[in-house]
């Protein structure tokens, strides 16, 4: 980050329609920093990708603006605005070099022949490809392709990068080494990243910032761990990482600590929407903060429940239960001596604090991510 107030990229009440009815981006407000490696995360049909694409001109604004560097870039055709891509489908030149591929970006650009081949050199080193720039790119792997495409994204040194979905045609074990590669990348530039992906485990171990889309509309910005420990609505809550929802009813809110009727049972938590006595509200807690078979009096939420099935997944255990009326309540415990005491049919007493329990919105009926 350079330390400016300042954003580097704003969104300022963009909204996307292509019918004039329906709106695929909503009203979305943004600020992204320079040197910031931001992910756009949502389901299908969020507006992710419409935002990426508003951003590098392939799609127009219905309404709003976006500012680069505190300028307008309405007007601004996509090859004018020197922005780096990177598709999923790499994007690459078939009759072309890997050589010649990194090289294209330059000579549009009018840079000359020699400074032209030390960029390509350098973009090879900077992805780890040296000594591959005679090869074609059917004679290179998935991965070594998308390094590429990397490569070709940044040789021009572009101070804004934008990636749309750049892993999903790689099987798990690539992408989970190309997120590290992007990461490092990233680190080494300091070049401002936008990220689009689907996959939150993706987003949560490559990003400074996350914003979750959801019909359009931003649900929450923030870092990676914020999401994950303090998310401020139900869609949040499901949607980064495992976790637990039960539906209940406020009985009381004192200051921060809300008392929830869950089946006839009290539990206290911490109060993150507004609320009052009587509202309808989903707590959420993760299921590896729910302890098993605890001292008594140990926690504050303690409740009777019944294991329904266990699923060992090597380094953890995976108990399903039922309880305060629902049947696909989760935990999870280390694989530790002890653990086979555990068997589906037990009736367990399980607890855990209220600050890992959080008050979110109640869910819609029905709803699904």
């Amino acid at each position: 980050m350079d330390g400016s107030d300042r954003p580097y990229v704003e969104y300022r009440k963009v909204s996307k329609s292509y019918d004039g009815k329906s709106t695929v981006v909503d009203g979305v407000d943004l600020d992204i920093r320079k040197g910031e490696f931001l992910t756009l995360l949502g389901p299908s049909g969020s507006g992710k990708t419409t935002c990426l694409m508003m951003l590098a001109g392939f799609e127009s604004l219905t309404s709003g603006e976006i500012r680069v560097n505190g300028r307008s870039i309405q007007n601004l055709p996509p090859r004018k605005r020197g922005i780096g891509m990177v598709f999923q489908n790499y994007a690459l030149f078939p009759h072309m070099t890997v050589g010649d591929n990194l090289a294209f970006p330059l000579e549009v650009r009018g840079v000359d022949r020699k400074a032209c081949r030390d960029r390509v050199e350098r973009a090879l080193q900077l992805v780890r490809l040296e000594g591959y720039e005679d090869r074609r790119p059917s004679q290179l792997s998935g991965g070594q392709q998308q390094r590429v495409a990397i490569a070709r994204a940044l040789v021009f040194d572009p101070e804004l990068v934008l990636m749309d979905e750049p892993l999903g045609a790689l099987d798990r074990r690539l992408r989970e080494e190309m997120q590290y590669e992007i990461r490092r990348i990233h680190k080494t530039l300091g070049v401002t990243v936008v990220y689009v992906t689907h996959d939150q485990q993706e987003a949560m171990v490559m990003s400074d910032r996350i914003a979750v889309l959801r019909d359009g509309r931003i649900e929450q910005v923030a870092d990676p761990e914020t999401l994950y420990e303090e998310p401020q609505r139900s869609f949040v809550a499901r949607f980064i990482g495992e976790n637990n929802r039960l539906h209940g009813k406020v009985l009381n809110v004192d200051g921060e600590i809300c008392e929830v009727d869950v089946d006839g049972e009290v539990v206290r938590a911490i109060r993150i929407a507004p609320c009052q006595a009587g509202d309808p509200t989903t707590l959420s807690i993760r299921p590896e903060r729910v302890a098993v078979t605890p001292e008594p009096g140990l926690y504050t939420n303690e409740l009777d429940a019944l294991i329904e099935d266990i699923t060992f997944l090597g380094d953890y255990l995976r108990i399903h239960v039922s309880v305060c009326g629902t049947s696909d309540f989760v935990i999870k415990i280390p694989n530790i001596v002890g653990h086979g005491a555990l068997l589906a049919g037990d009736r367990i007493r399980i607890g855990w604090t209220p600050t890992d329990c959080r008050v979110l919105d109640p869910e819609t009926e029905g709803e699904v991510v």
